[in-house]
């Protein structure tokens, strides 16, 4: 079944227009484009000013809608010789582009409609003053005939003794959209509608219930006609409660509906102000009516045929959009609504039926078209909506509070900066206690709800005001600036109240369930923080030693929490900021992460790949500081670990980083060679890459490699006795690398209070507790080495990686390929590649 809807005006209360030069144009050609959408609404697709003309890409005659705005295409569609084309109430035109998209155009003026749809029936040779160009589906030969031979549908007479022979009619007419057509044009003018509802009293009264039940028939096969002059007959003031009453007598049910009884005695209609305008009031009336026979009395929509019910959607929605025109129009209406919700006088009841309106009212605007909505919310904006809310949410009625709340975030996703703008200013004059931010950071923490619904919502709201990228459109470039200033001066303090008070202590103080989820929304948004607001969090974390009162959190039972706070401070590693790790190495700030990293156990679960995917970052990203911090203080704790090998691949990075500081002839020496390689083809460099990541890492498990002699170069000769020196060095210190750990906790500096003592093994213990606990990966596990405890385990993988050997003697070092992709990092780099595969490379 075709579509066939038939919106009201668009334009209605409208007057002139601009293009997008901003000069006046033809009101005539002023359209609003709409589609349907999955939903059976209507999605408002812009206003434009609409042409036709012939366009080569399409080869024939096209309907072209450009915006007003910018001149943008909005519409461009070939006129189909065999599309069906309807006009409706005189400024609307309505098709189907293809079998699941219809459009409509809405015309300011009807003048305008009219010339576009003679452009039409020019186009497909018809008349342009039928109102639908095509039959809207194939119907058969006879069909055709019966139809040519018989131009309109004579109904029978409108009589109690017919009313079975009138329904059959209307059943009959339903499967042929021509025959509908005709059907509901007869109905249109002979005023039918009407008389069968005379026959509804009479019925009623002589408790005539055959006859009822076919004029529930007969009145829902009407609706399924689709047709909007229909609708404003039975929608009218003196039609719509008969037709519900129609509607009662469903000859399925055993008895009928009360309908009429709740819409006229239980459904109060409450005017929270009075409304002057009697064609608002009757409008009001009627949506609500309207959407109850949509929601409640006609059986649900599958029932029917797609499309059947799209022009009663269409009379609902645009029913709902002058409404909220014709309220904002009436300034007295709306003066009043604010000074009754602001006045201490007015009492709970009242102020909750107008909170609640108002939340109505704000919902309803999102049918408007955006330019629309603009104004809607300025008006509200200039009422003095926010200072209202301020008010509202300060009182002690939840349900007023939580409605106040639903109206923030609509002002919230509609406009960010002009909430910020308000707070800002209000700022200067209140206390912090009651700002409105602070109001609802204090809402936030006192949700009562056992899983913190409303909650998440003003989390989300919060994190909406804080967010910098919607800040950088606006026309005022400071406000990022004097927000955020704002925000950390005045509002930071209560986010953060809940998530100090409960960390005082080692373990969080109170370690509920919903304390927890709190406290990791908390953490949620100053992660979010730490990700966007650069500088003015980094001040507040290190002034307030945020960071370490966060990580009490990770000895939280609820495991979620504990890796919120691991998050939180991955973020901060993330960022690689060297006030950052002053801050962490000062405070000692990886005690509580290895803490918990022995305390989880041999358990693989989130909590273990997190902590060791933040330590390989370290690795990885070759963050000097942090890594010394982690090897002099934790290595005892960390040794035994070797079913990834991220923690003894810091403990090469360290030792690698002390041999450079030890010995600076070590870099002149990889400079050197470094230069060497640099001196190579670069093409041919590439292909040795490519043969290096596809080496056999077998081949290197002895850390030995047999190097011909025609390997050596001369700069190989040239370099032999620095290397010599290094790798003697390197001996040396192997057998002493006890003493070397002993040393390496610097005198003056203030000890960990995560202290580690040593066994004669290598083996370490806590305070807290012994890590010959099981840790995961226990001997034999795949992928370990040999057992966690095994003697020399450690030094054999160093020497393995740090070491370059030969049968034949020592030959030469080389850089990572990594470190050719730039020269100024190559330096920073203390990877080495073993010389089993630059042989392999060179001898290829």
């Amino acid at each position: 079944a075709a579509l066939l809807p038939a919106p009201h005006s668009a334009f209605a209360k409208r007057r002139g227009g601009r293009g997008a030069g901003g000069t006046m144009t033809d009101t005539r050609r002023r359209v609003k484009v709409y589609t349907l959408n999955e939903d059976r609404q209507w999605d408002d697709r812009g206003t434009g000013h609409v042409s036709s003309c012939y366009v080569e890409r399409l080869k024939g005659m096209s309907l072209l809608v450009r915006a007003e705005s910018d001149g943008s295409l909005l519409l461009e569609s070939k006129i189909n010789p065999n599309t069906a084309y309807q006009k409706q109430q005189d400024t609307l035109i309505v098709w189907s582009e293809a079998e699941n998209y219809d459009l409509a155009l809405s015309f300011q003026e009807k003048a305008g409609c009219d010339e576009i749809w003679e452009k039409i029936c020019q186009v497909q040779g018809k008349d342009p003053s039928v109102d639908i160009t095509q039959d809207l589906v194939d119907e058969s030969e006879e069909e055709r005939f019966d139809d040519m031979s018989s131009p309109g549908l004579e109904l029978p007479s409108c009589e109690l003794s017919r009313l079975e022979e009138i329904a059959e009619l209307v059943a009959s007419s339903l499967p042929s959209p021509l025959r509908r057509e005709k059907l509901a044009l007869a109905l249109e003018n002979e005023g039918y509608i009407k008389k069968l509802l005379e026959i509804f009293h009479v019925c009623e009264d002589l408790e005539n219930i055959e006859g009822l039940h076919h004029l529930y028939e007969i009145i829902k096969g009407i609706f399924l006609l689709n047709r909007t002059a229909l609708f404003e007959v039975m929608f009218s003031e003196e039609c719509i409660m008969d037709v519900i009453g129609c509607l009662e007598y469903d000859p399925s049910l055993s008895q009928s509906r009360k309908h009429r009884e709740f819409l006229t005695k239980t459904a109060k209609f409450k005017e929270v102000i009075p409304i002057s305008d009697p064609e608002l009031k009757q409008k009001i009336h009627q949506t609500y009516r309207v959407q109850y026979i949509q929601d409640m009395v006609l059986p649900t929509p599958s029932v029917f045929e797609e499309n059947m019910l799209s022009t009663l959607h269409s009379f609902i929605f645009f029913n709902k959009v002058e409404i909220v025109g014709m309220l904002q129009e009436d300034e007295k209406f709306l003066t009043d609504l604010f000074a009754q919700l602001t006045d201490e006088a007015t009492d709970e009841e009242k102020r909750q039926e107008l909170v609640n309106f108002l939340k109505e009212f704000c919902a309803f605007s999102q049918t408007l078209q955006p330019q629309n909505r603009d104004a809607f919310f300025k008006t509200l904006s200039n009422m003095g909506i926010l200072p209202a809310l301020e008010v509202i949410l300060g009182m002690d009625d939840a349900q007023v509070r939580s409605a106040a709340t639903d109206i923030f975030s609509y002002l919230v996703e509609y406009n960010p900066s002009m909430v910020r703008e308000f707070v800002m200013q209000e700022a200067q004059q209140n206390d912090d206690d009651i700002l409105l931010i602070n109001l609802i950071i204090e809402h936030m923490i006192c949700d009562t709800d056992p899983e913190l619904g409303g909650a998440v919502l003003l989390m989300g709201l919060l994190r909406t005001l804080v967010d910098p990228e919607n800040m950088l459109a606006t026309a005022n470039k400071t406000e990022k600036t004097e927000f955020l200033g704002f925000f950390y001066k005045h509002c930071m303090h209560v986010l953060t109240a809940p998530l100090l008070a409960n960390t005082t202590e080692d373990k969080p103080s109170k370690d509920d369930f919903q304390t927890a989820q709190l406290l990791a929304l908390i953490l949620e948004l100053l992660t979010f923080c730490v990700e966007h607001h650069t500088y003015h969090i980094k001040n507040y974390i290190i002034n307030k030693d945020i960071l370490r009162r966060v990580l009490v959190l990770m000895a939280s039972k609820h495991a979620f929490l504990a890796l919120c706070a691991l998050r939180f401070k991955r973020k901060i590693i993330g960022l690689k900021d060297e006030f950052y790790n002053r801050y962490i190495m000062k405070s000692f700030l990886f005690e509580p992460v290895v803490k918990a990293f022995l305390n989880n156990g041999s358990r693989y679960n989130l909590m273990n790949s997190a902590i060791i995917e933040m330590f390989e970052f370290i690795r990885v990203e070759d963050i000097k500081s942090l890594t010394a911090h982690v090897i002099e203080n934790y290595w005892k704790a960390l040794e035994d670990v070797d079913y990834v090998q991220t923690f003894k691949g810091l403990k090469l990075r360290f030792e690698q980083q002390r041999e450079r500081q030890d010995n600076p002839k070590l870099d002149s020496m990889r400079s050197i060679l470094r230069n060497h390689r640099y001196r190579r083809d670069a093409r041919t460099l590439e292909d040795e890459e490519e043969m290096w990541f596809n080496t056999d890492e077998d081949d290197m498990e002895d850390g030995e490699a047999v190097v011909p002699p025609s390997d050596k170069t001369k700069n190989d000769e040239d370099i032999m006795d620095p290397i010599s020196k290094f790798m003697e060095r390197k001996k040396l210190k192997e057998s002493e690398e006890k003493e070397v750990l002993l040393k390496t906790n610097l005198s003056g500096r203030q000890s960990p209070s995560f202290k580690l003592s040593f066994s004669s093994g290598t083996k370490s213990s806590l305070t807290s507790q012994s890590s010959s606990s099981n840790l995961p990966g226990s001997p034999g596990s795949p992928g370990s080495p040999g057992s966690p405890g095994s003697p020399g385990s450690v030094s054999k993988s160093t020497s393995q990686m740090a070491a370059i050997t030969t049968k034949g003697g020592l030959v030469g070092l080389v850089d990572y390929p990594d470190d050719d992709e730039e020269d100024d990092e190559d330096e920073d780099k203390e990877e080495t590649l073993p010389l089993s595969k630059k042989a392999k490379l060179e001898s290829s």
